[in-house]
């Protein structure tokens, strides 16, 4: 074991100087990295509109940043798994529930790889899907209103890392789990791991009118690691593929002992033959605890619902729907061409980018072309569903996309680059540096059928000297290359929010179409709305309080609120009368433990105040909408718990 550890440790050297090496280049020379005519590319002039919008994930801001393509502008970043004081996502009473998890409160993950829906295999601007990696979730976020709208939790699983990616007409987004774990959970030792944990595979269902997601089944898989996942498209629709690794199903020091294989599998799943066993009354309902959240976009609210049962099923149980494809060696990256016959393994710790073809992957099932099983699971024989091998591209392969003309892009996190192959020949025809460190990149569309291939954009784990530094830690990065070309050009660095590890791109023409403006006052059914100030109203209940207030510029009704005391508990449910594009209101109060509201047009908010101190104390728009938006501001009075100052109210006038 010493030996072994030795030896990896000193591959780990040869990999770590070779990184440092290509990390030498800097930035600091007055040509730079970048020549010739490229910043009239990225150039996009004071009122126009970038080509393409950019799907970022945050990492471990949790978050989704919406960038624009190629000015790599930031737009927005989406609260989706974390709360956010800007937006008071998590923090008001009505997106509050939408961070309940059979945990409770889980206001923090991991957000990793955005998924665009697709209709016919081609991407339809209607709803991006992306994982909770650290407490398994998946969420959805409505592109019509850019708000994250529904998050399943995922029971059984550990990990959400092979997520969240769509089949060909959004009928599923898949949940594969990264930890294989005890399932049901319970109390055993570690060491008793091989053979008792279990990885599941989960397929969520997607109405397809309005996006509502449901665990229709989990696949529960033996107890590897299961990394990327992609569907089948085209000729392999109706197929879904996993890269597994720790196949040792080892438990302890897995930089050693996980890399022991010299294969480890992609899991090919024939989910259409599973959806048919499950129609037709298959499966095992499992107990189970996980929390469901949907926000109502009538009522502005979102409720959480506990659920108790899944349906789980077991590979063995539906002959012919999962198999396994060897894949060297410690893959990350999945990755199915936009034909849909091939499917690209991306080994960490192999020499060359292995291709695998769907058609021989048929051919082998029907002839029966197996190396042996793996708890019970066929494998199929390498060379058998070998397409063909990229010849020593590079060092780390990681991830794989396409631009739609028969050429493939692979990063290469090791040395720090991306490298352009022809699918078929398998010959490399390009390949450009990254600064540095790169993980997974994104052609906008590259997962689908259709890829848009103008544009690829690298994520980067290093920038170093890439951005003026801001102390020990410095900006996570993104890099813009252009492929329109025989020969990609690098156009662009631009900071990301939190770490990138995925991206997806679409066509602004694509979702701006359906971009809302504002919400209709009228379909407002928010229980606690004031349509018109003369609904404004405040109503004791015992010691809580129930404030019914409108905004418009540039005033709040009421602005004077008295007979408030302390020990209250005052809730502010504020509309926004507005009516007009882009103005939204903002509302703060004075000691309140929650952050402002920020209130889009036609839009009901609530925060809770509870006064511990009494006094007359202010509270004012937080968000500039008016020349006079500093005049618009109110108070409220805090009474003595024990007082007999009365409920009042009022909006240009005196209390009496």
């Amino acid at each position: 074991m010493k030996k072994l550890l030795k030896s990896t440790l000193a591959m780990l050297s040869v990999l770590v100087a070779l990184t440092s090496c290509n990390n030498s280049t800097t930035s600091d020379s007055k040509s730079g990295a970048l020549a010739g005519n490229v910043a009239e590319k990225v150039y996009v002039a004071p009122g126009e509109h970038d080509e393409f919008y950019a799907f970022i994930s945050g990492g471990f801001s949790g978050q989704l940043s919406v960038y624009g393509l190629p000015s790599g502008r930031l737009f927005k970043v989406i609260p989706v798994f974390s709360q956010d004081a800007e937006k008071a996502y998590g923090y008001n009473e009505e997106t509050k529930p939408m961070l309940n998890t059979s945990h409770g409160f889980v206001p923090w993950d991991d957000s990793h790889h955005p998924d665009i829906s697709q209709t016919a295999g081609e991407i339809d601007g209607r709803w991006v899907f992306i994982n909770g990696n650290n407490t398994p979730r998946i969420a959805k976020i409505d592109l019509s209103t850019f708000e994250t709208t529904e998050i399943i939790e995922i029971p059984n699983s550990a990990g959400n890392h092979s997520s969240s990616f769509v089949t060909e007409n959004t009928e599923y987004v898949v949940a594969g789990t990264r930890f294989s774990v005890p399932i049901p959970q319970r109390d055993m030792p570690i060491k008793d791991y091989k053979g008792n944990f279990k990885g599941s595979l989960t397929f969520i269902s997607v109405e397809p009118e309005h996006g509502h997601m449901d665990i229709k089944f989990q696949l529960i898989m033996p107890g590897f690691d299961y990394d990327l996942s992609h569907p089948g498209r085209g000729k392999s629709h109706g197929w879904f593929f996993f890269t597994t690794y720790n196949t040792e199903e080892a438990s302890t020091l897995m930089e050693v002992n996980a890399s022991q294989n010299d294969k480890d599998f992609i899991a090919a799943v024939n989910w259409k033959k599973i959806e048919e066993y499950v129609n037709n009354g298959g499966g095992t309902m499992m107990a189970a605890n996980y929390a469901h959240n949907v926000y109502d976009e009538s009522t502005h609210s979102a409720t959480s619902t506990m659920k108790k049962e899944v349906l789980t099923v077991n590979p063995l149980d539906v002959p012919g729907a999962v198999y396994f494809l060897p894949t060297p060696k410690s893959p990350h990256g999945c990755d199915v061409d936009p034909t849909g016959e091939y499917i690209v393994g991306n080994g960490k710790l192999s020499a060359n980018l292995t291709v695998h073809s769907f058609t021989k992957m048929l051919d082998a099932i029907e002839n029966e072309k197996f190396a042996g099983d793996a708890y019970g699971i066929p494998i199929l024989n390498f060379e058998d569903v070998l397409a063909g091998s990229v010849e020593q591209p590079g060092l780390g392969p990681l991830h794989t996309e396409f631009d739609g003309k028969g050429n493939a892009y692979t990063t290469f996190f090791i040395s720090s680059e991306v490298v352009k192959w022809k699918l078929g020949t398998w010959e490399v025809v390009d390949r450009q540096p990254c600064y540095y460190s790169v993980g997974h990149l994104m052609i906008p569309g590259g997962n689908s059928r259709k890829p848009f291939g103008k544009y690829v954009v690298a994520m980067n784990k290093i920038t170093k000297d890439r951005y003026l530094p801001t102390g020990p830690e410095v900006t996570q990065s993104a890099q813009l290359y252009d492929i329109s070309g025989e020969k990609m050009q690098l156009l662009l660095d631009f900071p990301t929010v939190g770490e990138p590890h995925y991206a997806a791109g679409a066509p602004a023409d694509l979702i701006k179409p359906r971009s809302k403006k504002l919400f209709n006052l009228e379909d407002n059914k928010h229980p606690y709305a004031a349509k018109s100030e003369a609904e404004t109203k405040v109503v004791r209940d015992g010691k809580t309080v129930h404030v019914y207030m409108t905004t418009i510029r540039s005033h709040f009704s009421p602005d004077n609120i008295e007979g408030i005391k302390v020990g209250d508990k005052v809730y502010f449910h504020i509309t926004n009368l507005e009516q007009d594009y882009d103005v939204p209101h903002g509302v703060s109060m004075i000691g309140a433990n929650t952050s402002e509201l920020l209130i889009m047009p036609g839009q009901t908010e609530t925060f809770v105040w509870e006064p511990k101190q009494e006094g007359v104390w202010p509270f004012y728009c937080t968000d500039f909408c008016s020349a006079l938006h500093q005049e618009m501001q109110g108070y409220v009075r805090v009474s003595a718990a024990n007082a007999n100052t009365p409920l009042r109210w009022s909006l240009g006038e005196d209390i009496e």
